[in-house]
């Protein structure tokens, strides 16, 4: 099976592009920060610089593990789901679903491998970068060199290839099992997440104001609820969908479609509630104490600015890593539906009219997405702005919010509709061709 899925990935590359991108940018961020050890390792480094770049290691190297995971999950989900005719197809040919579920895996070791390789020099050059700006902020002492060493290498190739077969298997594994048992386990694990979060945040009130660890708790929280949110992503677009009045033509097919879509565009509505939920709460608690120090005219300490470089670190990372997931999956959900297209065009729709339809469902997908994301993120910023500034809900956060609904808004319906106009240059004929 590894020969076949050597022999697929060659026959059709394309469709490995997503996954591979994926897989690359993973591990361009895990090799750079996990680069912060190897640095931090070699002799002579004295201990507050090593403190720093070990603990820019930790925080951020764990969430970027997280992110690689998901992407890289994302991705191999919408590929697998894509071929299910072609699944069925090599099932009715023989096939057994554990020689697919092998076949499946050994593309994605493949890709991620190849992934891997090509990032090691971008993650190279990012470690050098990285190392600058702690060096520049008075972090880390002049003298400090990068480190590109085996702790660098070994995470980077060796967690990407981790994150590809773990999100491989899971991704055949829900194409072959019934929906019953994946929908039990979702649950448990949402309500789970809910339950954690709202505990997390509440227990920001435990805190004095000057608490040097004030900020973690309302961060897991809104977190934590935010993945809680996401794992309920199908429910929470099917109650939305009960509840809108749209009228129309595509009004009314944009709320059809999205209905009988919902599992599958689950990993969309995923990605915007994390991204919405974590920028807005990081940024906006960081913009709270940045205000309250400045107020208090203290003078911020090491540790502060160590927080304060990982908070706005984390968010980039999360902003670069959940555009590409949605790019990715907007893409390949979009452009699949070329023979959909088709025949709507057959039976009398304009490409106005289709392009229309999947505006609003894009649009539905973003304000779906980015609501349920600030509730989660203001979970975590209420009890952290009470216990720290006395307010409830601080100015900044309205600043902070308009900005992440504006990248939503950009990468959903720019995607979704730059996707489906260039679907619609296929004659509706040929389109419909499609196998």
């Amino acid at each position: 099976m590894f020969v076949l899925a050597m022999r697929s990935i060659r026959q059709r590359p394309g469709r490995f592009l997503a996954t591979l991108l994926s897989a690359f940018l993973g591990a361009v961020i895990v090799m750079t920060f996990n680069s912060m050890h190897d640095t931090a390792g070699q002799p002579g480094v004295d201990p507050v610089s090593k403190e720093t770049l070990s603990t820019a290691a930790g925080v951020v190297g764990g969430y970027g593990t997280l992110l690689v995971f998901f992407a890289v999950a994302s991705t191999l989900t919408v590929n697998v789901r894509q071929r299910a005719a072609e699944m069925e197809l090599l099932r009715c040919s023989g096939a057994t679903p554990a020689q697919i579920k092998r076949m499946v895996v050994g593309e994605a070791m493949a890709v991620a491998l190849v992934g891997a390789a090509l990032a090691i020099g971008p993650a190279l050059l990012g470690g050098r970068a990285l190392l600058e700006v702690f060096q520049d902020s008075g972090q880390v002492a002049r003298s400090v060199d990068h480190s590109f060493g085996p702790v660098t290498l070994s995470s980077g190739i060796g967690i990407t290839l981790f994150a590809a077969v773990g999100a491989a298997f899971l991704a055949v594994r829900r194409a072959t099992r019934g929906s019953r048992q994946r929908g039990r386990a979702r649950t448990v694990l949402a309500y789970t997440a809910l339950v954690a979060g709202a505990a997390s945040a509440t227990s920001t009130f435990v805190f004095s104001a000057t608490d040097a660890a004030l900020m973690a708790p309302p961060a897991y929280g809104a977190i934590l609820l935010s993945v809680g949110c996401a794992l309920r992503a199908p429910r929470l677009l099917a109650a939305v969908l009960d509840r809108l009045p749209l009228g129309g033509a595509s009004g009314w097919l944009a709320v059809r479609n999205l209905r009988e879509r919902a599992g599958q565009l689950a990993g969309i509505l995923m990605s915007l509630i994390l991204f919405t939920a974590v920028a807005t709460a990081t940024l906006t608690m960081q913009a709270v104490e940045s205000d309250a120090v400045e107020a208090s005219g203290a003078v911020k300490s090491v540790d502060a600015k160590n927080l304060e470089t990982l908070n706005f670190t984390v968010v980039g990372i999360i902003v670069v890593f959940v555009c590409v997931m949605l790019v990715n999956s907007l893409y390949a959900a979009t452009s699949y539906r070329i023979r959909e297209f088709g025949q709507q065009r057959l039976a009398g729709a304009t490409p106005g009219q289709v392009l229309g339809l999947v505006g609003v469902e894009g649009l539905i997908l973003m304000v779906t997405g980015v609501f349920f994301g600030a509730l989660a993120a203001l979970a975590g910023v209420v009890p952290f702005t009470v216990t720290r500034t006395d307010e409830v809900v601080p100015g900044e956060f309205f600043g902070i919010g308009a900005a992440v609904v504006a990248v939503a808004a950009v990468v959903t319906l720019g995607t979704s509709l730059a996707t489906a106009r260039r679907t619609l240059r296929t004659p509706a004929v040929g389109a419909v061709a499609v196998a």
